[in-house]
């Protein structure tokens, strides 16, 4: 068991939430972390992203789909890649989440025990 919850399993979490709310791009999603994380000084470095978003398909939650990013195939050619849930992703992104929570629960418990302790 980690000290902490590793930075990649907490990326992860966000990544599914998005991909709940609707299916979006690695760029996007790494905009959208960036603008949410800025408030705590924290940058979610785009390695990660991508690193997630990889580990997501092989684990069989997410699988990807690939489209033109604008609406005119005759002018814009850049291809971005979606990511969608697979048939049974929801399930396993359900668990995936219980598991993190556990995590989450015990970091906060050390963390508010060293603020109370030392602050």
């Amino acid at each position: 068991m980690a000290f902490m919850i590793a930075q990649r399993a907490y990326l992860k979490l966000f990544l599914i939430g998005m991909v709940e709310k609707r299916k979006g791009y690695g760029y996007e999603m790494l905009e959208e972390l960036k603008e949410q994380f800025r408030p705590f000084g924290y940058v979610p470095p785009q390695s990660e992203i991508y690193r997630a978003l990889h580990e997501l398909v092989q684990e069989g939650i997410l699988y990807r789909t690939k489209r033109l990013k604008g609406n005119d195939p005759s002018i814009d050619f850049q291809e971005i890649v979606l990511y969608h849930f697979t048939e049974d992703g929801v399930t396993k992104a359900d668990l995936y989440k219980k598991q993190v929570k556990i995590d989450l629960d015990r970091c906060l418990g050390m963390l508010n025990k060293a603020v109370h302790d030392h602050y």
